[in-house]
């Protein structure tokens, strides 16, 4: 006996969200791999790390001080904002971000001239640390 097909339900089509076995339509399982973390703070984390291991690396002094990444410093009396804080007693360096970052010279706000920024803060901070010239932190001294 023939099968008499019944006429679709106005506007709704069957089989449309699901195929034969029901799984059209769904989303993969695995997702493609998220992109890497790249934003400006984890630019700035691996800046001061470069420079820090590369000073390190070149005057011992350095080996046993932490070097750590504030935000902002506290507020200061006469009006200029540290980019650093140094702390002896403690054999610590603290850079300050958003400083560091943000007060570039008009027109110099660009990834070079931030990573310029942040590296020269980390040697001019380390070498203020140890009683030395920012230009003292090579290799050759």
């Amino acid at each position: 006996m023939p099968r008499r097909r019944s006429a679709p339900v106005s506007g709704v089509r069957r089989g449309a969200r699901h195929g034969r076995h029901g799984r059209l339509g769904r989303s993969e399982v695995v997702k493609p791999p998220l992109a890497p973390l790249d934003g400006r703070i984890d630019r700035f984390d691996l800046t001061v790390g470069t420079a820090v291991e590369f000073l390190r690396g070149t005057w011992p002094e350095l080996q046993d001080v932490r070097f750590e990444i504030g935000a902002l410093p506290a507020a200061d009396a006469d009006g200029e904002v540290p980019r650093w804080q140094l702390d002896r007693e403690r054999r610590r360096i603290v850079l300050f971000r958003i400083p560091i970052e943000r007060l570039l010279p008009p027109g110099h706000d660009d990834a070079t001239h931030r990573r310029l920024a942040i590296e020269s803060a980390v040697f001019r901070a380390a070498a203020e640390y140890v009683g030395r010239e920012p230009w003292d932190l090579g290799h050759d001294h």
